[in-house]
C-alpha cells in the first residue's frame, strides 16, 4: 500500500510530539521548582530558627542555597549552615520528580503519536503547520517585544505627565532635577527638556551628519566607480571595520585625542572658552562612527542600478561624473535616503560618546565648543542613580525615552515614505 507521507515525516511528526510537550513542561518546572523547594525547606524543623527579619532570613536562605547548589563552598553566617542539608535533600527530591515527570510525558506523547501512524496518515500536513506556527510565533516575538517596550514606556510616561505637566516638560528650558526633592510637590519648572533635545539633534543629527554623509557619499561613488576591484576587495570591509568598534572605544578616542586636539586649535584661534568637553569632538566622532552605515547602503544601492543606464548615458556623451550625478545618484537615492536616516537614528541613540566627550551640561546654546549632553546621556544618569522609582526624576528618564522612541520612529516613516516615493519613480 502507497503511504500518504514518507517515512521521514512520519518520525518528524512523532519527535514533535515529544519534543513540544517535554519543552513545555520543564519552561513550567523551572519556574515552579524553586518555589516548591523553597516551601520544603521552610517546613524543616531547622527553618525554625529562621529570624523573624525579612533580610535577614533572606540572606540566610540564599547563602545555604548557593552552597547546595555548588555554586558557594560555605556560608558567611554560621547561622545557615544547619539548612544546607535541606536545601540539598529537597533540590534532590525536586529534581528526581522532574526528571520521572519529564520521562513519563515523553513517553506517552511519543506513544500517542507512534500509534496513530499509519499507512495513509498525513504525517507531512501536520508536520508544516507545526513548523509555520513554530516560525509564526518566531515572527511575532519582534512585534511583541516592541508592544512590551512601548507599554512599559507609555505606562510610566503617563505616570510622569501625572506629576509634572506635559508643557513644562516639552517646552521648558530649564533641567536639573533633583531627586532629592519632594516627590508629592515636584517643580515642574526643573524639568524642562528642550536642552536635552536641541543637544541631541545638534551633536548626533547636525555635527555627526556634516561629517558622515559627504565622507560616506564620497566614498561609496569612489569604490562603486573609481576604484580597482582589487583595491575594493581591500578598503570596502576595512571601512566597514568602523561599524564593529565598540563605542566604548570610540568613547576614549573622543575624550583623550580628539576633544584635547578640538580645544588646543580652538585656543591658538583666539577662543578662550574653549573646554576638553564639547559637542564639536563628540559630533565628529560619532559622525566617524557612523560613516559605515551611509557608506554601505549608498555603495549597495548604487552597485544594484542597472548597467544599462549608465551604458545608456555613457553611450549618449556624458562624462562619468555627469552620469554619477544625474543618472546613478537619483536612480539610487532610495538607499541612500535609507542610509543616511539609519545613520542619524544611530547617533541620536549613542550614549558613551556623549558620556565621555560631550559632559553633562544642559546647554540650550549653538556653540559646538561648549560643553552639551543629551537625552540618552539623561536617561542614564536618571536610572543608575539611587533614587526611588516612584519620584519624577527617575520617572523622566521614561518620559525621555518614550520622546526619543517617537522621534526615531518618525524618521523611519519619513524614510520609508522618501524610499516609496523615488522607487515609484525610477522603477
Amino acid at each position: 500500500m502507497r503511504t500518504a507521507s514518507r517515512p521521514v515525516y512520519h518520525a518528524w511528526y512523532v519527535a514533535l510530539w515529544v519534543v513540544v510537550p517535554v519543552l513545555a513542561f520543564v519552561l513550567v518546572w523551572s519556574l515552579a521548582a524553586p518555589q516548591l523547594v523553597m516551601q520544603s525547606v521552610l517546613a524543616s524543623p531547622e527553618a525554625a530558627q529562621l529570624p523573624a527579619f525579612g533580610f535577614q532570613r533572606d540572606v540566610w536562605l540564599n547563602e545555604a542555597r548557593a552552597v547546595a547548589t555548588g555554586n558557594a563552598n560555605a556560608v558567611f553566617n554560621p547561622n545557615a549552615e544547619m539548612l544546607v542539608e535541606p536545601f540539598r535533600e529537597a533540590i534532590g527530591r525536586y529534581n528526581l520528580i522532574g526528571y520521572a515527570i519529564t520521562f513519563l510525558i515523553a513517553f506517552a506523547a511519543g506513544a500517542f503519536a507512534f500509534l496513530r501512524l499509519r499507512p495513509d496518515f498525513r504525517a507531512r500536513t501536520r508536520v508544516e503547520r507545526t513548523v509555520m506556527m513554530v516560525l509564526l510565533l518566531a515572527s511575532l516575538m519582534a512585534i511583541l517585544t516592541t508592544f512590551g517596550i512601548v507599554a512599559s514606556l507609555v505606562f510610566e510616561t503617563i505616570r510622569f505627565f501625572g506629576m509634572v505637566s506635559p508643557i513644562d516638560f516639552l517646552f521648558g528650558t530649564f533641567w536639573g532635577p533633583d531627586p532629592m526633592s519632594n516627590p508629592d510637590n515636584p517643580d515642574g519648572s526643573r524639568f524642562g527638556a528642550i536642552p536635552l533635545f536641541w543637544g541631541t539633534i545638534f551633536i548626533g543629527a547636525i555635527i555627526a551628519m556634516i561629517v558622515a554623509i559627504p565622507l560616506g557619499l564620497m566614498s561609496a561613488i569612489y569604490l562603486t566607480q573609481y576604484a580597482d576591484p582589487r583595491l575594493r576587495q581591500w578598503v570596502k570591509p576595512a571601512l566597514e571595520i568602523l561599524a564593529g568598534i565598540p563605542t566604548v572605544v570610540y568613547g576614549y578616542f573622543a575624550a583623550l585625542t580628539v576633544a584635547p586636539a578640538v580645544r588646543d586649535i580652538a585656543i591658538s584661534l583666539g577662543v578662550t572658552s574653549a573646554s576638553s568637553e564639547s559637542a564639536l569632538a563628540a559630533g565628529v566622532v560619532m559622525g566617524v562612527m557612523i560613516i559605515p552605515f551611509v557608506s554601505s547602503m549608498a555603495d549597495d544601492s548604487m552597485a544594484a542600478v542597472p548597467s544599462a543606464m549608465r551604458d545608456g548615458s555613457l553611450a549618449m556623451g556624458a562624462t562619468q561624473s555627469e552620469t554619477i550625478k544625474r543618472v546613478l545618484f537619483p536612480a539610487a537615492l532610495p538607499g541612500i535616503v535609507a542610509g543616511i536616516m539609519l545613520a542619524v537614528s544611530r547617533a541620536i541613540g549613542e550614549t558613551m560618546i556623549v558620556v565621555m566627550a560631550a559632559g553633562a551640561s544642559s546647554n540650550l546654546t549653538a556653540n559646538p565648543l561648549e560643553t552639551m549632553t543629551t537625552v540618552t546621556y539623561q536617561i542614564v544618569a536618571m536610572l543608575t542613580g539611587e533614587g526611588s522609582f516612584d519620584h519624577p526624576a527617575t520617572l523622566s528618564a521614561f518620559a525621555l525615552g518614550f520622546v526619543l522612541f517617537v522621534v526615531t520612529l518618525v524618521l523611519n516613516i519619513i524614510a520609508l515614505r522618501v524610499v516609496k516615493r523615488f522607487r515609484e519613480a525610477y522603477e
